[in-house]
C-alpha cells in the first residue's frame, strides 16, 4: 500500500516537473471537460463526482487540481497526454494570496487553516466546462456549469477569464508571461452557471488562444489550469434554419432545411425523426452531408417528429444546438400538395394516399373529382405506385369564386365514396402588364400595372422586382434569379406606380410582378424596357395658327422640344372653336420640318390648334398635346364673289322713268374672305357711260333708269380689295316684253312649303336664270325672292304661309340681255291641289302601311305558336302509353265492337 500511494506520488511530482520545464498548457478540446478541485486530507467518496476517478493522493498538503477530459467516440484525447493527468492548483484567501504550486517553498499549513473539507463539499468547487466560437466568427465563449447543485447560497460567486492572443501567428507559441493577460468578467446566473466572452478578431482566427480561469466562492479563490485552443477549430454552429417536411411524388416524406448563413464552411448535419403510427412506432438518426433527407413512405394517420443539428465537415469542431422539433401529422386522406396557387395556362398535378377502414386503398382503384359535381376523366390518371395516385390538370383557366370559396376542391376517392377532406387548387391570372414611360427630360421611368387580375386571391401581395441588364434587352426576356424589389404605390385609378430614378437609358430593365401568398409565389409573365425606346417627349412649344393670305391655307408652325434627340414626327389636331371641338387629325413625317399648311372648308372663323409629337422610328409615346394656339379672323383675299341683286322698279308712265331700287343680301364670310367694308354699285349705259358708286354698308340702292339699256354690277369690297366674279342685272326696254314663260302653277303642301311648277315656250335668247317673287296679295309688305338656276322646272319654296291669306307669285326669266316678262298669278292653282298632297302623303303613307303589315304577320305566328304550346304541352304521346303497344294508329280501330 505504502509502495501503491509512493508510485503515485511520483507520478505527480514527474508530471508537476515538466509543466514548470516546459510551460506546457492544457489543449481546449471541442466537447466537454471537468475542472476537479480537491482539498487535503478529505474524503474522496465524499468530495468526488461521479464519472472522475478516485485513484489520487493528496501530496504532502498540497491542494491539486485534478482535470478530466470526456472524449470522443473514439475515446483519445485531443493531445497527447495520458488517460488521466493531475494539474496542480492555485488558490489563495483573502489573507493570504500567494500562489501555491508544487516546487514553491510555502508553507503548506497557511492553506489547511482557511479551508475545511465541509466548505469544499457545500461551494461545489467542481465545473463542468465548454468553450467554442460563435458562428459569427467574432465571439468566443466558455460555458462554466456547477456539478455540485446544493451550494450554500450566501458565498458570492464571481468568475473572471484572462485570456492573451498572440500579435503574430507561430508553429509552436510559447506560455505568455503573466502581466500580459486581459481581463474578463464572466457573466454568473444564481443557478450557479456562468458564461464568459473573449473577442477574436477575424483576421486571428487560427492564433492560438492563452486562458485561464479565476473563480471566487465563499472567501476562497481558485485558478484553474493554462488553456490553449486555436478558435477555428471550436467554431459553433447555428441550429439549421427552415426545417421543412413533405411528401415526395413518390408518397416518400422528405425533410429540408437551410444551412446557417455565417458558416464559412461545409456542414454535416445529423437527423433525429420519429414515427407514430396506429401499427409501430420507431425512432431512429442518421448523418447526412446534405441539406435534405429523404425518409421511408409516408403513412396516412401517422406523425412524425424531426429534428437537425449541424457540425463542421472536414476538420474539429462543436455540434449545433438541435433545432426546435417539427411535427408532421398525417390524415387518413393524404394530399401532396394539399393546396395549390398557379397560374392561367400552367398544368399542375396532385397526387394521394387514400386509407379507408385501417386500409389502404389501391391507387388503381381511386377515382378523382372536381367540387363533386364534375368526375374527372380517367385519361388524366396516373399510378405512381401500389398507394399513390396522380391526376394532372392541363391548360387551368382562371378560377371562378363561388361565394365565398375562391378556389376549386379536388377529391380523391374510392370506387364508392369521397372523403370530406381534399385538395385546394387556385388558379388565378397572373398575365400582369407593366408599361413604362420615360418623362421628357430622360431623367426618371414610371411603370404602371393594374391589379384588376388579382382581385379574386384574398391575402395576396404584390411585388414589381427587376434585373438591370448592362445593355438592351434579351430577345425573350426571362425571370433572373437576382432581383431587386422596387416600391410601388397606389394610385386612386386603381392602378399602381413605381418610379426609377436615375435610369440608365440603354440598360434593358426586366421587370415582372411578383404575387406573395401564404401558398406560395407566382411569377408574371416578364417583359424587358429599355428606357431610351419607351420615351414620352416634351410638347412641341411656340405653337402659332394663322391663315395665309391670297392661298388661303391654315398654317401652323411650332418648335420640336430639345429631348430626345432622335428624328420626330408630329401629329396636328385642328377643328372650329366652340364648346365641344371636332377635332380633326394631320400628320406631319418630315422630321425637319417646322410647320404645315392645308386647306380647312371655312377660312373665316376661329380655329383651335395643337401638336404633338413622337419618335419617327414608331418607338416611345405621343407626347401631351401642346397649348392650343387660336387663329384671328381676318380677310385673306379678296372676296369670291358679288352679293346676288334684284329690284324693284316704281314706273312713272308720264314722264316715261323708272326708279329702280336694287336689293342685295349681305354676304356671308365664306364668300366675302372674311368680312365686307363696303359695296359699290357699277353703272353701263347703252351710251356707253360708266360710272361706280359706293353704297358703304347699305343692302339697298334707288337710281334712274332712263336709258333704253342700264346694266348694274354690286361690288363686294374687303380689306385687300373687291370681288372679281360679281352679278350683272340688265334693265332693257325691250327684254321687258319678251315673255317665254309659258304657265305657273303653285300648289300648297303644307304651311311651310309650297311647289311651283312651269312650262316654257321657245326662245332664242340666253337664259341665265330665273327669280322668283312672292309676297301677300293686297299688301303693301316686303317682297322676298329668290334666285332659281334655268335648268329647273318645278321648285319647292320654303317659308311661313297663312292658309286664309291669297299670295302673289311672280317668275321672271332673266337674260344675258335683260330681264324678261314675269309669269305673275295672284292665287294658289285650285286644279289638281289635292292631286299633289295626295302624291306628298303617299311617300309617308306606304311606309307606314307595309311596316304595320310586317308587325302584325309575325304577331300572328307568335300567337300561333304559343297557343299550339298551351294546348298540346299536357297531351301525352300515344306511343309511349301502356295500353297502345302494338297499335297501328294509321289504321282504323274498332274500339266499339258487338
Amino acid at each position: 500500500m505504502t509502495c501503491k500511494k509512493f508510485y503515485v506520488a511520483l507520478l505527480h511530482w514527474e508530471f508537476i516537473y515538466v509543466i514548470t520545464a516546459f510551460n506546457l498548457a492544457y489543449p481546449i478540446t471541442p466537447w466537454r471537460f471537468k475542472l476537479f478541485c480537491m482539498p487535503p486530507n478529505t474524503t474522496y467518496d465524499l468530495l468526488l463526482p461521479a464519472g472522475i476517478s478516485k485513484n489520487t493522493s493528496n501530496l504532502s498538503g498540497h491542494y491539486e487540481a485534478v482535470v478530466e477530459a470526456k472524449f470522443n467516440s473514439s475515446g483519445t484525447y485531443f493531445s497527447n497526454l495520458s488517460f488521466k493527468t493531475t494539474f496542480p492548483c492555485c488558490f489563495w484567501s483573502e489573507q493570504d494570496k500567494n500562489c501555491s504550486a508544487p516546487g514553491d517553498n510555502i508553507d503548506k499549513k497557511a492553506f489547511v487553516s482557511t479551508v475545511n473539507s465541509l466548505v469544499f463539499q457545500q461551494i461545489g468547487a467542481n465545473w463542468n466546462i465548454q468553450c467554442w466560437m460563435k458562428e459569427d466568427l467574432k465571439l468566443f465563449i466558455c460555458y462554466m456549469e456547477s456539478l455540485f447543485k446544493n451550494s450554500v447560497k450566501n458565498y458570492d460567486l464571481k468568475v473572471h477569464l484572462l485570456y492573451v492572443l498572440p500579435e503574430v501567428l507561430e508553429e509552436s507559441p510559447l506560455v505568455p508571461q503573466k502581466g500580459s493577460f486581459q481581463l474578463v468578467q464572466c457573466n454568473c446566473s444564481v443557478h450557479e452557471c456562468c458564461e464568459c466572452h473573449v473577442p477574436v478578431p477575424t483576421a486571428k482566427l487560427n492564433y492560438t488562444l492563452f486562458i485561464y480561469l479565476k473563480i471566487a466562492y465563499g472567501g476562497v479563490v481558485f485558478q484553474s489550469p493554462l488553456m490553449s485552443v486555436q478558435p477555428i477549430n471550436i467554431v459553433k454552429p447555428d441550429p439549421p434554419l427552415g426545417l421543412h417536411m413533405e411528401i415526395t411524388d413518390s408518397g416518400n416524406l422528405k425533410v429540408s432545411w437551410s444551412s446557417p448563413t455565417l458558416v464559412p464552411f461545409q456542414l454535416q448535419y445529423q437527423v433525429k425523426y420519429s414515427e407514430n403510427s396506429t401499427t409501430s412506432m420507431r425512432k431512429t438518426d442518421e448523418i447526412v452531408s446534405a441539406t435534405s433527407l429523404l425518409l421511408d413512405s409516408v403513412l396516412p394517420g401517422s406523425s412524425y417528429e424531426v429534428q437537425v443539428r449541424g457540425k463542421r465537415l472536414d476538420g474539429p469542431g462543436i455540434w449545433s444546438d438541435w433545432s426546435t422539433p417539427l411535427i408532421f401529422t398525417t390524415q387518413d386522406v393524404i394530399y401532396f400538395p394539399p393546396k395549390i396557387l398557379t397560374s392561367v395556362g400552367s398544368n399542375v398535378s396532385f397526387h394521394c394516399i387514400y386509407k379507408n377502414e385501417n386500409k389502404i386503398v389501391s391507387s388503381k382503384k381511386i377515382v378523382w373529382w372536381m367540387n363533386l359535381a364534375e368526375k374527372i376523366p380517367e385519361s388524366q390518371y396516373n399510378v405512381i405506385n401500389d398507394h399513390v395516385s396522380k391526376v394532372t390538370f392541363p391548360n387551368l383557366n382562371a378560377t371562378k369564386p363561388r361565394g365565398k370559396f375562391t378556389y376549386d376542391a379536388v377529391y380523391c376517392c374510392n370506387e364508392y365514396e369521397c372523403p370530406h377532406r381534399y385538395a385546394e387548387l387556385y388558379v388565378i391570372d397572373a398575365n400582369i402588364k407593366i408599361s413604362c414611360e420615360t418623362d421628357g427630360y430622360l431623367t426618371k421611368m414610371t411603370c404602371r400595372w393594374s391589379t384588376n387580375a388579382t382581385q379574386s386571391l384574398v391575402g395576396s401581395t404584390l411585388q414589381l422586382r427587376y434585373h438591370r441588364s448592362r445593355l438592351y434587352c434579351s430577345d425573350v426576356p426571362s425571370i433572373h434569379a437576382i432581383s431587386e424589389p422596387k416600391d410601388c404605390h397606389l394610385q386612386r385609378d386603381g392602378f399602381y406606380e413605381c418610379i426609377f430614378q436615375p435610369i440608365f437609358l440603354l440598360s434593358g430593365y426586366t421587370m415582372w410582378i411578383r404575387i406573395n401568398h401564404s401558398l406560395g409565389s407566382l411569377d408574371s409573365i416578364p417583359t424587358c424596357v429599355i428606357p431610351d425606346s419607351v420615351v414620352k417627349p416634351l410638347p412641341p412649344s411656340r405653337v402659332k395658327a394663322e391663315f395665309t393670305v391670297k392661298t388661303g391655307l391654315l398654317k401652323i408652325s411650332w418648335e420640336k422640344p430639345l429631348f430626345p434627340e432622335n428624328n420626330l414626327q408630329f401629329q396636328i389636331r385642328y377643328g372650329l372653336s366652340r364648346n365641344e371641338v371636332q377635332w380633326k387629325r394631320y400628320d406631319v413625317y418630315d422630321a425637319k420640318s417646322k410647320s404645315a399648311s392645308f386647306p380647312v372648308p371655312d377660312l373665316c372663323a376661329v380655329y383651335a390648334t395643337q401638336v404633338r409629337c413622337k419618335r419617327l422610328d414608331g418607338l416611345g409615346y405621343w407626347s401631351n398635346w401642346s397649348i392650343p394656339a387660336y387663329t384671328v379672323v381676318m380677310d385673306i383675299n379678296v372676296p369670291v364673289r358679288g352679293p346676288e341683286v334684284w329690284r324693284i322698279i316704281d314706273e312713272d308712265t308720264t314722264k316715261k322713268e323708272r326708279n329702280v331700287t336694287l336689293l342685295w343680301k349681305p354676304l356671308m364670310k365664306n364668300d366675302s374672305l372674311c368680312s365686307v367694308r363696303r359695296y359699290m354699285v357699277k353703272h353701263h349705259t347703252s351710251q356707253n357711260g360708266t360710272w361706280s358708286e359706293d353704297v358703304g354698308n347699305h343692302t339697298k340702292f334707288t337710281f334712274l333708269w332712263t336709258e333704253q339699256t342700264h346694266t348694274v354690277t354690286v361690288l363686294a369690297v374687303n380689306s385687300i380689295g373687291a370681288s372679281f366674279a360679281n352679278f350683272n342685272l340688265t334693265f332693257s326696254w325691250p327684254m321687258s316684253k319678251v315673255n317665254i314663260v309659258k304657265s305657273l302653277s303653285a300648289y300648297p303642301l303644307n304651311s311651310s312649303c309650297v311647289i311651283l311648277s312651269w312650262k316654257l315656250l321657245p326662245s332664242d335668247y340666253n337664259l341665265m336664270y330665273f327669280i322668283l317673287e312672292w309676297k301677300i296679295l293686297n299688301e303693301d309688305n316686303e317682297i322676298k325672292w329668290l334666285r332659281i338656276p334655268s335648268s329647273v322646272k318645278k321648285y319647292y319654296v320654303h317659308d311661313y304661309f297663312i292658309p286664309i291669306e291669297k299670295y302673289q307669285f311672280s317668275l321672271y326669266p332673266i337674260f344675258m340681255e335683260g330681264v324678261g316678262k314675269p309669269k305673275i298669278i295672284n292665287s294658289f292653282t285650285q286644279d289638281n291641289i289635292g292631286k299633289h298632297q295626295n302624291d306628298a302623303g303617299l311617300y309617308i303613307i306606304v311606309p307606314i302601311i307595309i311596316s304595320s303589315s310586317i308587325l302584325l304577320l309575325g304577331t300572328l305566328l307568335m300567337s300561333h305558336q304559343r297557343m299550339k304550346k298551351l294546348f298540346w304541352e299536357d297531351v301525352p304521346n300515344p306511343k309511349n302509353c301502356s295500353w297502345a303497344q302494338g297499335l297501328n294508329f294509321q289504321k282504323r280501330t274498332e274500339f266499339f265492337e258487338v
